[in-house]
């Protein structure tokens, strides 16, 4: 056989310059899509050689088909090249030191690692180390990342590409390369939707046969021949289909061994003559024959290990001396040297060739010395010796590997490999009934600690349909299912009914099942009533109290959901409940349970109105999640900190961090619901009526099982306020009515804070009166008793609306003032405004112009500071209308290119795509003033029409407004 020259680049100059464009020009996606040998490696390797030597660091990394337990492994093994683009070590990200453990090679360039991260915590440990990769990335940029067969990748390596494309760094260019029906999610290569974000550049290169002319002169560069008949290439591209890979291997085969085509070019026949089929495997068979046997023990070797190995190991599998026999295969070109030392095909299509032609008795005889020679390696590489158990037909041995592999990706975090391990045992028909029950239940146990569950659900729930299970078994499974499905997959309606099902199966194993009711105890989901929770966590105590030797940390699982339960319900000895949890323990297991009760406890408070106890709660939680190293409370102590923010009027940089919560949580939307709330309330109080729509709905609202109903009423009642705001009576009626029924159901009154003071409202401008009273009585009667400020002081606003309706402007005055004193006390600065504006209004009912303009001017004030900037022009607008002496001050005229604080205001709504009238609304002006406003912005940013307005830089910005600032 004569090697032929690897050819150039033929017939994708389009895609060439599309691929350059993008990667020259970051942040950027590139996806490759093509079928297996259409040349998706070779594109992206021209054009990387065409990029200016220096400019970009360029970094690969490969998923392979086989692979051994390695969280991120494809990414990890391109960043360990990235050391010569670092900067110092002080001026990298802290965070970056988490990676010091997957990626030694960088440890003299990182920081110091943080403390590690616990294995049950591993949505937690991903975070972190989802934004390591992120912030090393941002400072080795510009950076060009290169993962290779994505088709392959682990279900953590597909997660953290996605986190990388919803917010890239910079100077990253991101390209990915995968054949579209090789993915678990036809046509999601990511595994979700990807969609481009503002900024990014984007690019799906999909990569076609080559056509005649195409095949014509890949044949020409193959051969250093100038002309070949149109009949011999319009046969090569009829035998080939015209995929490059395969159009070489068989023009590789069709040479003789002065480097000439048997028969000569003008001889189209000489493909059907040679008898060699255009497909790849007829191709590699081709090649194969002229090989020695010492060879072809070698390459057979190569075929059945499937991934690059060293000549000792190709020698130890193969039977025979490696030497000579794998010298001639390079020589031949079937097999090539790849890094270190390492030995293999050069495709993966070439692999499968010549191990589907290896007779079925001799490639289970060399699958069998591929498990002697692999289990004599330290460590033993599990998952390829269960692979090769498996084809070499030694079942026990299978049965022996596969479950440590599991265990092993496990241990080191590797959960999804683990679950892929294991599920496709139990997928295998040669598994034997009696090992199904114990892999089905370690299975649930992994996962339910994991973060794939798209696979496990699958497998689990053809597994509960089958009777083979023993009762306890399939009770287990069931419970580990309803926890998975009620996190992971954030299906909390489905979970909860798993669950319900499993309790029968675990009726004489009281501390599963207790640990089940305590699940089902909280209250914040589904529609059963409260008498019905507190019903199953009184039955999860009493289960556990038949328990003679009590496992500690269920014990402390169970209790923290008891004292949860009592804060969620403000119940007055919920604190004291608290502190009697054993922070203390010497047990990291229990205290762990404990840091989880305290992050409930957090967002429990935070529901109530309780804040400084709210941050006690977090600051307890965190310090002993860094204790104990169960990073997972803490992170839910982040998220839910982004409700507690916009509560108490930490606005700056709010958005950004709900914005990030949500890309952070695309597999569990249930875990953005606060960030969503966020995003839905801080758009409504800057006027951008649709994107809170879009959050609000989001946040929960009309799913009454899976929604978290404190934070669904919540958003309802910012939908209520909307709708008023835009005289849509029906629709404020309509989620009025539909929230507090939900309400209602639930009996959980300490909830509606948000939502009664806006449904009493719409009731009283729809001329329910009779209802809106019946309401603000109901509300009442169900937080009496309760430790609830928020909810009281929601109560008096609800009263306020009440007496104000009939007439009572006096009373109402009192009922707005009392919760504008209770909001300061919080303190919660936006509904201190609101309460302002309430009680002003009835101040002017009453003739007290003067009380009512230091209010409103107090409100406008508080919401200018925050941001709030359509409620800021609304109490403008109050000012102006009150008349002389409390029209507020103009503010200084803005330097030149800089906007004043009214003209930052039109320019954002601009940019957001708002009409003039629209604007108008917003800020409460007139259309002739809003013209003037749009044309001062257009002059002052230097653009020439509204599309070209971008949202204000803040060097574009005055600084703070203030309620004096007109325009």
């Amino acid at each position: 056989m004569t090697r032929l020259a690897s050819p150039g680049l033929i017939g994708r100059d389009a895609q060439l310059h599309v691929l350059l464009d993008a990667i020259s020009g970051p942040p950027a996606v590139i996806l490759v899509q093509g079928e297996a040998g259409i040349g998706k490696t070779r594109l992206v390797r021209a054009a990387l050689d065409l990029l200016p030597e220096g400019d970009h660091t360029v970094l690969i990394g490969h998923c392979h088909q086989i692979r051994e337990p390695f969280p991120y492994g494809p990414v990890f093994d391109a960043l360990r090249h990235v050391a010569g683009a670092l900067p110092e070590t002080a001026a990298l990200n802290p965070v970056t030191g988490a990676l010091r453990g997957y990626l030694p090679e960088l440890a003299g360039h990182l920081p110091p690692a943080p403390s590690p991260p616990p294995l049950d915590d591993p949505r937690a440990e991903r975070h972190r180390l989802f934004r390591a990769v992120h912030a090393l990335l941002a400072a080795a940029g510009p950076v060009v990342l290169v993962v290779e067969d994505l088709h392959w990748a682990d279900d953590g390596t597909r997660d953290l590409l996605r986190f990388l494309t919803d917010q890239p760094p910079p100077g990253l260019a991101l390209v990915v390369t995968f054949r579209r029906e090789g993915l678990p999610v036809p046509g999601l290569p990511f595994g979700h939707a990807y969609r481009r974000p503002a900024g990014v550049r984007s690019e799906v290169i999909t990569l076609t046969p080559l056509d005649v002319e195409g095949v014509r002169n890949l044949t020409r560069a193959l051969l250093g021949r100038s002309t070949l008949t149109s009949d011999f290439v319009t046969k090569l591209r009829d035998r080939t289909a015209g995929v490059p890979f395969v159009i070489e291997e068989v023009v590789r085969s069709l040479l003789d061994d002065e480097g000439q085509l048997v028969g000569g070019e003008e001889e189209p026949e000489v493909l059907e003559r040679m008898a060699v089929p255009p497909l790849l495997r007829e191709a590699m068979a081709e090649q194969l024959t002229g090989l020695s046997p010492a060879a072809l023990h070698a390459v057979h070797a190569a075929a059945v290990l499937g991934l690059a190995a060293d000549e000792q190991l190709i020698a130890a599998v193969s039977g025979h001396p490696a030497g000579d026999g794998l010298s001639q295969a390079l020589k031949a070109g079937v097999l090539l040297e790849h890094e270190d030392g390492q030995y293999g095909f050069r495709h993966s299509l070439a692999q499968q060739a010549v191990y589907e032609a290896i007779p079925g008795p001799d490639r289970r005889l060399t699958h069998q010395r591929a498990v002697t020679a692999l289990s004599a390696l330290d460590p033993p590489p599990l998952v390829q010796l269960a692979y090769h158990a498996r084809r070499a037909g030694d079942f026990a041995a299978w049965q022996r590997h596969g479950p440590a592999a599991a265990d092993r990706a496990a241990a080191i975090g590797d959960i999804p490999l683990a679950v892929e391990v294991l599920a496709g045992m139990l997928a295998d028909p040669k598994l034997p009934h009696d090992a199904r029950g114990p892999l089905a239940l370690r299975l649930s146990r992994v996962a339910a600690i994991g973060l794939s569950y798209r696979r496990v659900v699958r497998s689990l729930r053809h597994l509960l349909a089958e009777d083979f299970l023993s009762r306890h078994v399939r009770g287990e499974a069931r419970l580990n299912l309803g926890v998975l499905l009620s996190n992971q997959a954030g299906t909390v309606a489905a979970g909860r009914q798993e669950i319900l099902l499993a309790l029968p199966d675990l009726h004489d194993r009281p501390s599963l099942a207790a640990r089940g009711l305590a699940l089902l105890a909280m209250p914040p989901w589904g529609d059963e009533p409260l008498a019905t929770h507190e019903e199953w966590m009184n039955q999860a105590e009493k289960l556990l109290a038949t328990v003679e030797d009590q496992d500690p940390e269920l014990t402390a699982a169970v209790h923290a959901n008891k004292v949860s339960l009592a804060m969620m319900l403000g119940s007055p000895d919920a604190l004291e409940l608290a502190a009697a949890l054993p922070a203390n323990d010497p047990s990291a297991a229990v205290r762990r349970q404990v840091a989880r009760g305290y992050s409930n406890l957090f967002d429990a408070a935070i529901g109530l109105g309780h804040y400084a106890a709210a941050e006690r709660f977090a600051d307890q939680s965190r310090r002993i999640a860094e204790e104990t190293g169960a990073l997972y409370p803490e992170f839910l102590v982040e998220l839910s900190s982004i409700r507690l923010d916009l509560l108490t009027g930490h606005w700056e940089g709010l958005r950004e961090r709900a914005v990030t919560a949500v890309e952070m949580t695309p597999d569990a939307p249930l875990l953005a619901s606060d960030a969503r709330l966020a995003l839905g309330m801080l758009a409504l109080a800057r006027g951008e009526w649709e994107e809170a729509i879009e959050h609000l709905v989001a946040a929960g609202v009309n799913d009454v099982e899976s929604g978290f109903l404190p934070v669904a009423a919540f958003a309802s009642g910012g939908l209520i306020e909307l709708h008023l705001t835009r005289d849509c009576l029906d629709e404020a009626l309509a989620e009025a009515d539909r929230a507090v029924a939900r309400l209602r159901r639930k009996g959980m009154w300490v909830w509606g804070d948000q939502l009664v003071p806006p449904a009493v409202e719409a009731l009283l401008k729809a001329g329910r009166t009779g209802e809106a009273a019946d309401l603000v009585a109901e509300f009442g009667a169900g937080i009496e008793g309760r430790d609830a400020p928020s909810a009281h002081a929601g109560l008096a606003t609800a009263r306020g609306a009440i007496a104000r309706a009939g007439g009572g402007h006096e009373e109402a005055a009192r009922c707005y003032a009392g919760a504008r004193a209770a909001y300061e006390a919080m303190p919660r600065p936006y509904s201190v405004a609101r309460a302002s504006e309430a009680e002003a209004g009835a101040r002017l009912a009453m003739g007290d112009r003067a009380r009512a303009a230091d209010l409103i001017a107090d409100a406008c004030e508080r919401y200018a500071g925050l941001g709030a900037t359509h409620d800021a022009a609304r109490c403008r607008h109050l000012l102006r209308e009150i008349g002389p002496g409390s029209a507020p001050r103009r503010g200084r005229k803005g330097r030149s290119g800089v906007l004043s604080p009214r003209e930052a205001e039109v320019a954002r709504l601009v940019a957001l795509g708002r009409t003039n009238r629209e604007i108008a609304e917003v800020l409460f002006l007139s259309r002739r003033t809003v013209d003037t406003h749009v044309a001062r912005v257009l002059q002052k940013l230097g653009v020439r029409t509204r599309n070209d307005v971008k949202e204000p830089r803040p060097d574009h910005r005055p600084g703070p407004t203030s309620p004096e600032s007109g325009g």
